[in-house]
């Protein structure tokens, strides 16, 4: 049995967030946005350097018994807008130390890394032969800059359970609609890992996807279509505080959505109204956009885009109590039926459509077949539950979750059933705000079996602050009784797997709009070993209004407008 990771010290966790020091000097660690001019810079700075090169932060990812993925990303000037985040044309030399203590003063690897021009100054190190199970702390040097520390650990045995794991779980992090308060919340909890579910940033230009009350803060350059455009937008994220506090809080587990290349799109198809309607044009824009999201995130080498493809879906194994499959629902989907939205479409339900595209699914189902595993997690990206929001004879859903691939959704869940699965769960973003969720074997009868569960989380802050509500009264829990909880504040889900349970609080924010809001939990859901669904163990109580006059038109409406408004 694995030795179980010490929970971080305060000191432990001001070093992983940057705002402490290690045993080497340091020097210009955490710079800010407003760099000196390049001409100024290099004459006081090291190496040809125009300033401290660590402005992006660390992070690790990808995480098995062995290893882990570093990164980082130099980058002197972030906002350039070539995209290159002021660096010279050359290759540096980027030194890197795994220690067994945050002080690194037991150093378990080092080595050197080519940081070069042509992937943006990116590095990416694959480690293997450590020990499973232990806690680890990293950092990189150029020249006579070193880096933020980062915090990593290694899974389990394969063999072995190990000690319970702290996941947290997020999506949908728009720069322009708050503050990135809840990833420095998150990072207060100490996860063991987390799971980015898409739409990690956003790619429009200033001014264009605003919220009522004005957006808090603003994107730099034009919507990114470009290379140069998605690596400075990826740099302008990458340079908020709150979101490097989360990497260097824990490992992360990554995919995308829509957003990291253009909202909506759908395999080669492009949204409509799209910056690049033309064929060729949107494929290179999937080929920028790939390249920018691998230089850009803590991803082994198989995940290295080939042009417009990329390999993304993955199974990351944490010993015997988890297999976490990353699904890539946008890649490889049939376009949206019926022309996307909620629709009462026949369409969607056609055999032959597919949201993960015929490889990835024959992959899932094998995972499926193969698993030894107490819980079968799958990360991705849309709704996967059925969400009915017609009383009627209707059933008008989301084209763009999985109601528009009902074929899909339903042999994926049978595929699990036929494996015998012992407890499925899905985990999903997308919808800026929180659900919970019983998966039924037939969606349009109540009393069908139960066959697993979805738990849904809220945006870190794409829709803006939201508001609390009492969920009885949401008429999508009415018209849709699986559906067991909503909330439309800002925040994240942090969960807590053993071999008995998975228990999820849903936290949220008062407020992205100003800085130090606090978290806290809205509400706990508890999946028991062998009893699929969700069972709500914790409410807490809403002090709003007591009654909400609104219609229940009026509620679904602005339940879809917060999910699904663009500009």
């Amino acid at each position: 049995m694995a030795d179980a990771p010490q929970p971080l010290a305060r000191r432990s966790f001001l070093v992983t967030t940057g705002l402490a020091t290690t045993g080497l000097a340091t020097t210009g660690v955490a710079a800010g946005l407003a760099a000196a001019p390049a001409h100024a810079a290099a004459r006081r700075a090291p190496g040809g350097l125009a300033g401290d090169p660590f402005t992006l932060g660390v992070a690790a990812g990808d995480p098995d018994h062995e290893g882990f993925v570093l990164w980082t990303r130099l980058a002197p000037r972030p906002l350039a807008e070539d995209g290159l985040g002021g660096m010279p044309d050359a290759t540096f030399p980027v030194r890197w130390e795994v220690a067994a203590d945050e002080r690194f003063r037991r150093i378990e690897r080092r080595g050197t890394a080519a940081a070069r021009p042509s992937s943006a100054h990116s590095v990416h190190v694959e480690l293997r032969g450590l020990r499973p199970g232990r806690e680890y702390w990293y950092r990189f040097r150029v020249a006579n800059f070193v880096s933020p520390v980062g915090r990593a650990l290694t899974a389990p045995r394969p063999s072995s359970f190990g000690p319970a794991l702290s996941m947290a779980f997020v999506s949908c992090s728009q720069y322009e609609h708050g503050l990135f308060t809840a990833y420095r919340r998150l990072a207060e909890e100490h996860p063991d890992l987390v799971l980015h579910l898409g739409d990690y940033q956003y790619e429009y230009r200033k001014g264009v996807y605003t919220i009522p009350g004005g957006n808090v803060r603003d994107h730099e350059g034009p919507e990114t279509v470009t290379l140069a455009g998605y690596r400075q937008r990826h740099a302008q994220y990458k340079s908020d505080p709150d979101l490097q506090a989360a990497h260097h809080a824990a490992p992360w587990l990554v995919v995308w959505d829509d957003h990291e290349t253009e909202n909506n799109w759908a395999g080669a198809v492009p949204e409509a109204g799209s910056d690049t309607p033309d064929p060729a044009d949107f494929r290179a824009r999937r080929a920028a956009a790939f390249q920018a999201y691998y230089e850009n995130m803590p991803l082994r080498r198989s995940s290295v885009p080939r042009g417009p493809q990329m390999q993304l879906y993955r199974r990351v194994r944490w010993g015997r109590l988890a297999n976490f499959h990353m699904l890539d629902t946008r890649q490889y989907r049939d376009d949206q039926a019926c022309g996307d939205g909620y629709k009462d479409c026949a369409a969607a339900g056609d055999p032959k459509r597919s949201i993960t595209g015929d490889a990835q699914e024959k992959w899932l189902l094998d995972g499926f077949r193969r698993s030894a595993a107490r819980w079968d997690v799958l990360g991705q990206q849309v709704f996967f539950a059925q969400r009915d929001n017609d009383s009627g004879p209707a059933k008008v859903t989301s084209m763009d979750g999985w109601d528009g691939y009902v074929a899909s959704r339903d042999r994926i869940t049978k595929g699990w059933l036929a494996a015998k699965v012992r407890n499925p769960v899905v985990l999903t973003g997308d919808v800026h705000a929180h659900w919970a969720s019983d998966l039924k074997a037939d969606f349009d009868d109540p009393d069908s079996k139960t066959i697993g569960a979805e738990l849904v989380c809220t945006s870190i802050t794409s829709g803006g602050d939201g508001a609390d509500s009492d969920p009885a009264s949401h008429p999508f829990l009415k018209i849709n009784p699986h559906l067991r909880f909503y909330n439309n504040q800002r925040g994240y889900v942090i969960s807590r797997l053993d071999r008995d349970e998975m228990r999820s609080d849903f936290k949220t924010l008062p407020t992205v709009r100003t800085a130090g809001a606090e978290a806290s939990t809205k509400a706990t859901f508890v999946v028991e070993d062998r009893v699929p669904g969700v069972q709500q163990t914790y409410l807490r109580p809403y002090v709003g209004i007591k009654s909400d006059t609104r219609a229940d038109r009026d509620r679904i409406r602005e339940t879809i407008e917060n999910e699904t408004r663009r500009p």
